[in-house]
């Protein structure tokens, strides 16, 4: 182990181990504390602490508190798993991970997220900024820009898929549909679930006569988690929809605002600033985090990682 009497900066070792690359620099030009430490294998940097406290594992350019780039093609940058509790413990298993945001000025400021997420490019399509293999919860509302399905095609499932857009809406819409066949008299009466006015206000109807027409009316409106159809002749088959609004407990307390202006700061920015021949600094983040979109770009600009070392001879100075 030899440990250099000065550092000259340039990536020039502190400290070496075996002569096989493993050192640990402070790339020191002027100052006591102008740079941090890096940490390398194989004379390839492989954690870097900075002079500001922020920690690289595979970049000795980290542009957070920590950051994470994976090494090669084959592993991830982070993997999280929670813990395992014994058979028969009684206990679940831990959280693989807890994502927190920081709190703004109480008076002006905005919060920080929990996760930020964006997904990366390639030539034969983008990633995903989040994948789920399985159920997902949302313990508050959902914003998006759109939505969809998507299913393995029915009439091709081995080759195609199939989607379908949600039904947008300004109300916290409810649908419902079906088909009844009607009786002698030309009625039918449409049970509904027994929670169905609990749920839901404000009712429309829609009726539609198939094979032949009718004057097909609304005899009893909805009531007692049931509605009546007349007018239409025996044994006809009839389409039926209907549609509420949510009235639930949650529903009533948390509105959705259809129109809302955008808070002072984000005034001028965009969720997709390219659509409105916008640069990327006109992303609505930027206003949000500017500091933090910065360094993201700066990343983006500069290698990764620096030129390895070069081994240096024991004594050198």
């Amino acid at each position: 182990m030899d440990a250099a009497k000065v550092n000259k900066g340039s990536w020039y070792p502190g400290l070496t181990f075996g002569g096989g690359g493993e050192t640990i620099v402070s790339n020191r030009n002027s100052g006591t504390n102008a740079f941090g430490l890096d940490f390398f294998t194989g004379y390839i940097p492989r954690l870097s602490v900075t002079n500001s406290g922020l920690v690289g594992i595979g970049t000795p350019l980290p542009g957070a508190t920590l950051g994470v780039v994976a090494v090669n093609s084959e592993h991830s940058g982070i993997s999280a798993s929670g813990f395992n509790q014994a058979s028969g413990s009684g206990f679940g298993g831990t959280d693989g991970i807890e994502a927190f945001g920081g709190n703004g000025d109480p008076t002006t400021g905005v919060g920080g997220d929990g996760i930020f997420a964006v997904p990366g490019s390639g030539g034969a399509g983008g990633g995903y900024a989040g994948f789920f293999d399985g159920n997902v919860h949302v313990n508050g509302n959902l914003s998006k820009n759109s939505g969809s399905f998507e299913i393995d095609h029915p009439l091709d499932p081995a080759n195609k898929y199939l989607y379908h857009s949600f039904v947008e809406s300004p109300d916290m819409m409810n649908l419902y549909n079906g088909t009844v066949m009607l009786d002698a008299n030309g009625e039918a009466v449409v049970e509904l679930p027994e929670w169905f006015e609990a749920l839901n206000r404000d009712f429309r109807y829609q009726l539609t006569c198939i094979g032949v027409f009718a004057p097909l009316y609304i005899a009893e409106e909805i009531s007692s988690s049931h509605f009546k159809i007349a007018g239409g002749n025996p044994g006809m088959k009839v389409s039926w929809q209907v549609t509420g609004i949510r009235q639930d407990a949650w529903a009533n307390a948390h509105r959705i605002q259809v129109e809302v202006e955008k808070p002072e700061r984000e005034r001028g920015y965009y969720l997709h600033p390219e659509l409105y021949g916008a640069p990327e600094e006109k992303g609505i983040e930027w206003a949000r985090h500017p500091e933090m979109m910065k360094r993201r770009k700066e990343m983006r600009e500069k290698p990764l990682v620096p030129p390895a070392i070069q081994p240096k001879a024991a004594n050198a100075q």
